[in-house]
């Protein structure tokens, strides 16, 4: 991606409320072709989280996109179809299993942009959602809450409020909140440009995240090493912000669009050839800018350049080849697929491959890998219950691997696989996939990868 025109980002224009027909409005409600392309054929049910769950018809995809098409054809919006369409976590197995293509994916983000628009929700679930979104997606916001959760966690004060249960009983959904938190660790900071170790053999932007950034920032200073040591010359834009992945991905659209602009805005005048991303979510949305951006006409170009430079840092380290040598690390690994890596990206063997390269290591599948952990991105907060079964499931297959570590490659996945193996009693270790790459291009021995943890508990 080379700089373009630094013109500002244009401000919102107020339009006219869309008008409302049936569920939705005329503003890119639910495609009917695609809701046409829905054969019900059955092949999504066994893979669908919430229909393995409960067994409910209406939740399943084929049993939303049904929903989906009576709104189409005239039914109003309803409390239960709200309900249904909000209980689907947006993992995308559904997309991959499905045999007739149909893009599940896209249906469901047009109709939450339609719920959020055009459904009035309970008082406590409006601030609820208020509330994440002016915290979550604002880095500077994130970083402001560091010091008190530390001291909060270095009093021991997290373990006891767990162990009281009183949280639980009074708010679940704050209880989750609560949980979810990751023992937090020193920042390391990342320099605005790291020169490549060797022959320079690109130039990368790399995003740095809001949850990463703060609550894993190991993970980005990992990132960045790596990419030096297989002769990248790393960018990381100062000014940058969200991608807006938790926006799409709740119906917020405009917010969202916001937040892709000023992103496009901040790595266009980099001068990098790829923008590389460690976190799964943010990486399957800023792969779809150009579809977000598609009616914007001072953006619609510009984000489909920008969409076809995002590159996962594993999928950017399988294109380049390896050059840094690796060193021995003894570990068993258990590898769990981020949803929105494997399904919505379909990136499942580049990860794999980087790890089986590290000598000593040892890789191990876990049973069940395609059912989704409970996280999706804010779902485990406004749905804590079927998302702790859905964690703790996950906790028991990854346990029964033997495995010593669990390797993934998303902040969220990292957070809700935690709680569940904690609550399994489980001492494995938890690192993201470059931070295992990392411990093998610097010849650490494998206790670094496990010390954390260990600390932790």
């Amino acid at each position: 991606m080379g700089p373009t025109d630094s013109r500002s980002r244009p401000e919102p224009v107020s339009l006219p409320s869309p008008v409302v027909r049936g569920a939705f409005d005329e503003h890119h409600p639910p495609d009917p072709a695609l809701v046409g392309d829905c054969v019900h054929c059955g092949f999504c049910l066994t893979t669908c989280p919430t229909y393995s769950l409960w067994g409910e018809e209406m939740d399943s995809p084929r049993g939303r996109i049904y929903l989906m098409k009576q709104g189409l054809e005239g039914e109003p919006m309803s409390d239960s179809m709200v309900q249904h369409w909000d209980a689907c976590l947006g993992c995308m197995a559904c997309v991959t299993a499905c045999p007739s293509g149909v893009q599940y994916d896209k249906l469901i983000e047009a109709t939450r942009s339609q719920v959020e628009r055009n459904y009035e929700r309970a008082p406590a679930d409006r601030l609820l959602r208020a509330t994440i979104f002016s915290v979550f997606p604002h880095p500077r916001r994130l970083r402001m809450l560091r010091g008190p959760l530390r001291i909060y966690q270095r009093l021991g004060l997290d373990r006891m409020v767990r162990r009281s249960g009183l949280l639980e009983r009074l708010t679940p959904r704050l209880a989750a909140m609560e949980s979810l938190t990751p023992r937090l660790t020193r920042t390391e900071r990342v320099p605005e440009r790291t020169p490549a170790t060797g022959p320079r053999r690109a130039v990368v932007g790399m995003l740095t995240g809001c949850v990463q950034g703060q609550f894993f920032p190991g993970v980005n200073a990992a990132t960045a090493r790596v990419l030096a040591a297989e002769g990248c010359e790393v960018v990381v834009p100062r000014n940058q912000g969200c991608c807006g992945a938790l926006s799409v991905h709740n119906g917020r659209e405009t917010e969202a669009q916001a937040y892709a602009r000023r992103t496009i805005d901040q790595f266009e005048g980099a001068g990098v050839d790829f923008v590389v991303v460690n976190a799964a979510g943010c990486g399957s949305t800023m792969k779809e800018y150009a579809d977000l951006l598609a009616d914007d006409p001072d953006y619609a170009e510009r984000a489909a350049r920008f969409e076809a430079a995002v590159r996962d840092i594993s999928e950017i380290l399988a294109e380049l080849g390896p050059v840094a040598p690796r060193h021995p690390l003894e570990l068993s690994v258990a590898y769990h697929d981020a949803c929105h890596l494997a399904h919505a990206q379909g990136i499942r063997a580049q990860p794999r491959a980087l790890l089986r390269a590290i000598p000593g290591l040892e890789l191990r599948e876990i049973a069940d890998a395609d059912l989704c952990c409970g996280s999706a991105g804010i779902y485990n907060i406004l749905n804590p219950e079927p998302a702790r079964e859905l964690g703790n499931r996950k906790a028991a297959n990854i346990v029964a691997t033997g495995a010593s570590l669990l390797v993934t490659a998303n902040p969220g996945c990292l957070m809700q696989v935690a709680g569940g193996l904690e609550r399994a009693g489980s001492q494995i270790a938890m690192a993201h996939t470059i931070e295992v790459l990392d411990a093998s291009i610097r010849g650490l021995p494998a206790s670094a990868l496990t010390r954390n943890r260990e600390a932790a508990n």
